[in-house]
């Protein structure tokens, strides 16, 4: 019996399947964006409204947004510029908070006399907002620049500590002994138990200290800075023209991709990482 051709089952191709697949996740979001834009704009169409709905944001920000990187010297640059510079500093304050967190965490996790001395300190300090950080790093190093990634570094380190600490301590207690069954010495424990085992912890640790980091350079730029996003928010509310809050609120936007696209960033990394352990 043979069988006819055109009768056999039609496999969806590739693309209409990515196309069904992301089209289920995106069409969500259009619509709940689309509906808050909606109330955004009714809610701005009194006179006397002082908030400016999306479409006069767009209006008056329109050149803003199509020569992000315009330099006209000294603070007065494009909204790519001012991200490029609070990134700079984000990922130096970031990079220190990294390696120094997950070294004290780690030195928590296996040594109890540590733990229970740094404990406390460690409670105290990460409770204390950023911004109270920022007259005593301007006092010591009496820069703006450093100031800020002094704060940046004091307010992302502590989840990094706290939970790399807890990865160390999870570890089975199996793993130990069988690491000194097999008498492994100090390098191969820590890069084929140690590292492994505390690998999700650390980068839950590292994605909530991006986005306390980001969080504290914008509030840092906004009170003293020259230059970043932060500094352009607090520079267009001093100016006090008419676009002023059109541009503030591009910019809050602005952070909020920006702080999202990071956050997954660090979270794409962590799930790499993992899988690949």
């Amino acid at each position: 019996m043979t069988i006819n051709p055109t009768l056999r089952p039609v496999r969806p191709s590739q693309f209409s399947e990515t196309l069904k697949k992301y089209s289920g996740a995106l069409v969500p979001v259009i619509v709940c964006v689309g509906i808050a834009l909606v109330l955004w704009q009714m809610l701005c169409l009194s006179p006397e409204s002082k908030m400016p709905g999306p479409i006069k944001v767009i209006e008056q920000t329109w050149r803003l947004i199509l020569d992000p990187f315009y330099d006209n010297g000294g603070t007065d640059k494009g909204l790519g510029l001012q991200i490029l510079i609070s990134l700079e500093r984000v990922a130096i304050g970031y990079s220190l908070a990294a390696v120094v967190g997950i070294a004290l965490g780690v030195l928590l996790g296996v040594s109890k006399f540590m733990r229970n001395g740094l404990d406390p300190i460690v409670q105290v300090l990460r409770t204390v907002p950023p911004l109270a950080w920022l007259p005593i790093s301007l006092g010591v190093f009496q820069d703006n620049n450093p100031a800020a990634i002094f704060v940046i570094f004091v307010t992302a380190i502590w989840p990094i500590v706290i939970n790399t600490a807890v990865g160390v301590q999870q570890i089975p207690q199996d793993y130990n002994n069988v690491a000194k069954v097999l008498k492994l010495s100090g390098k191969e424990y820590f890069l084929s138990i140690l590292v492994p085992s505390t690998v999700p912890y650390v980068f839950g640790g590292l994605k909530i200290g991006i986005g306390l980091a980001w969080l504290a350079i914008v509030a840092a730029e906004m009170l003293k800075a020259e230059g970043g996003i932060g500094f352009k928010i607090w520079d267009a509310y001093n100016a006090g023209n008419e676009d002023s809050m059109s541009q503030i609120i591009i910019c809050v936007l602005l952070v909020g991709l920006v702080g999202l696209v990071l956050d997954r960033l660090v979270g794409w990394l962590g799930s790499l990482i993992t899988s690949d352990n």
